[in-house]
């Protein structure tokens, strides 16, 4: 009992940490999209102005799924908290230690994550 307990506050630390590296990334790039200077104009340097839309785009898509994988933690932390960690939230089969121990924030078993 005394591991399970030790496990999971390990857990929950470890669960803690990538939230808070998330959440730090997220004003990083919450703050660059503020401070962005300027439109993006089409005219003579038409390859310019592609590659920061395409740079804009990226950074879109890079905390979109941050933001996503921020919202997993979240879920895992609670279902740690309620003593619900490990099973799928989905279809409530176990989630197999190998994929807790690869993803620890899995709330899905590999079949209702894909």
């Amino acid at each position: 009992m005394t591991s399970e307990v030790t496990r999971s506050a390990d857990e929950a630390m470890d669960l803690a940490r990538r939230a808070a590296d998330i959440e730090a990334r997220l004003v990083k790039i919450e703050a660059a999209a503020v401070t962005a200077v300027g439109g993006i104009g089409f005219g003579k340097r038409v390859g310019e102005g592609t590659n920061i839309a395409v740079e804009r785009f990226s950074e879109v898509a890079i905390h979109d799924g941050l933001q996503q994988e921020l919202a997993t933690i979240r879920r895992a932390e609670a279902k740690l908290r309620d003593g619900d960690a490990g099973r799928c939230d989905s279809c409530g089969v176990a989630i197999p230690v190998e994929r807790l121990e690869a993803l620890p924030w899995a709330v899905h078993c590999v079949e209702c994550a894909i």
